[in-house]
């Protein structure tokens, strides 16, 4: 019994979530004329997908181990059940049929259907295998689930995204290149760094070298110095070739540690 009531009640919930997800995640390709409602992390992985069905379905494929793995250990969904599993299985449900973004992926109403329908099998599944795995079991699921996830997210869905950007061109391929091994470096993940390539090259090629693409490039670039800073990097490399640390480097970081 307290299944059926984990079961109804996650398709009552995942209909509402993945309907707003996917309905959200279509609007936001319409804006500034229509207002969009999503992360904009969604919108530059939807578009570096380009579309393809597969890349969709793999890209949030490998998020939903992850999500699977934290909801079965922890009993908490993470954000990438509505900001990335959703949204990019409910584009690939509809580009398998219809190759046209515009009818598709861009679709408010299409999406919303499509993602209130993915939702709810989602969540539901998500669920109901939680509630009915015994927690003797979680903690072996959680050891098998969560190095899955990671090989996934950190190995596989780079080397997709990488050679989805090396088919998008040769400036695409270049940055993505580039960025991906800096993100690589920095952040432990070159998904965010080839996806900042893919637009960088598509917008170069489309638009060529404008105030818009140039503004881009900067705004990258400071992503990339000001996380790198943050992070520590600067010292870690300086300390990677066993020299020592200027004074003032060190001190400039003292001053934005949280706790000096």
């Amino acid at each position: 019994m307290d299944v059926i009531v984990v079961l109804l009640k996650s398709l009552l919930i995942g209909g509402l979530v993945g309907f707003a997800a996917g309905a959200g995640a279509a609007r936001m390709f319409h804006a500034p004329s229509t207002q969009g409602l999503g992360a904009f992390r969604t919108l530059g992985e939807m578009n570096a997908c380009e579309g393809d069905a597969a890349s969709h379905f793999s890209f949030g494929l490998g998020f939903f181990f992850n999500a699977w793995a934290s909801t079965v250990g922890a009993g908490a969904f993470t954000q990438d059940v509505d900001h990335r599993v959703i949204p990019n299985w409910a584009a690939a449900a509809l580009l398998v049929k219809n190759k046209n973004i515009a009818e598709t992926m861009h679709n408010p109403k299409k999406m919303g259907i499509s993602g209130a329908i993915v939702g709810m099998l989602v969540v539901a599944f998500l669920n109901t295998t939680a509630s009915a795995i015994p927690e003797s079991l979680q903690v072996t699921a959680v050891a098998v689930l969560v190095p899955a996830a990671n090989l996934l997210i950190n190995t596989v869905m780079p080397v997709l995204f990488w050679l989805a950007a090396i088919d998008a061109g040769k400036r695409s391929g270049l940055w993505a290149t580039i960025f991906g091994g800096l993100a690589t470096m920095i952040m432990g993940n070159a998904v965010p760094g080839v996806v900042l390539g893919i637009l960088i090259g598509k917008g170069v090629d489309e638009i060529g070298w404008n105030k818009v693409t140039k503004s881009m490039m900067v705004a990258v670039i400071l992503l990339f110095v000001f996380s790198g800073f943050f992070r520590g990097f600067d010292l870690q490399m300086i300390e990677s070739f066993r020299l020592q640390i200027p004074g003032w480097l060190q001190n400039v970081h003292d001053v934005f540690s949280v706790g000096n």
